[in-house]
């Protein structure tokens, strides 16, 4: 929970003049996969697949994204978000998309909103070249089932995936058996880095991965996350 209070701390400071302002009303509601992801050219992708959606929260006139597989309908002040117990993946995704939405009415981050089309496709490529040019030729650790970016680097690096979703686990994917939790210990001693959704701070994965090795986040979902926390995050073109 650790991570979470520095969260919920850092909210309240930056909102501290806001958290009673009802004009400048939170909304949240889950996007269609079109909405969300445009119409890439694939149909694996978790969102297209409807085990996750994407939770859009508004901050004035900002938008901030989060993935959940446990999706809702929100409405209320920042005050009313920061007071979440944020004990469910619905409560966390609220949570992370307000924080995302309010730290971008604020100028203090950018990339809140996931891209679409064929962006997801590009972000794959370049990610390629961005662990080369970071690591070399390390053993990735991924988690997440996010297909582009496992089928580009698994033909240029040895990787293993760790997943939650039961209709991955065990299935043969690009070369490579997904991995269900009870590896994850496993998985993550076996490589040189970790590459994890963003979507680990929803689910409250997230701190298995810290602190252990160099660790990247991809995708919107932690936008604001790795900001305040000063972790590295990967995301080429979000909006």
């Amino acid at each position: 929970m650790e991570i979470y209070q520095t969260l919920k701390e850092e909210f309240s400071k930056l909102a501290a003049n806001m958290l009673d302002e009802h004009i400048s009303i939170i909304s949240a509601r889950p996007l269609s996969a079109k909405e969300a992801i445009g119409e890439p050219d694939r149909d694996d992708y978790p969102l297209i697949k409807g085990k996750e959606v994407m939770i859009e929260a508004t901050f004035r006139g900002s938008k901030g994204h989060a993935f959940t597989d446990m999706p809702g309908k929100f409405e209320g002040n920042i005050r009313d978000v920061i007071a979440l117990p944020l004990a469910t993946n619905f409560e966390r995704a609220i949570f992370i998309a307000s924080l995302n939405a309010v730290m971008r009415e604020l100028g203090l981050i950018s990339g809140t909103v996931h891209c679409k089309d064929k962006e997801p496709a590009q972000c794959a490529r370049e990610l390629v070249d961005y662990v080369k040019e970071r690591f070399g030729n390390p053993r990735i650790s991924f988690v997440g089932f996010q297909p582009a970016m496992i089928e580009r680097l698994s033909g240029q690096f040895e990787m293993r995936v760790l997943d939650l979703d039961d209709d991955n686990i065990g299935q043969k994917k690009f070369g490579l058996t997904i991995e269900g939790p009870e590896k994850t210990e496993e998985v993550l001693e076996w490589g040189d880095i970790i590459l994890a959704t963003g979507s680990t701070s929803v689910n409250a994965t997230i701190n298995h991965f810290l602190g252990r090795k160099p660790v990247i986040f991809f995708g919107v979902t932690a936008a604001a996350v790795t900001k305040i926390c000063g972790f590295e995050r990967f995301c080429r073109y979000p909006h």
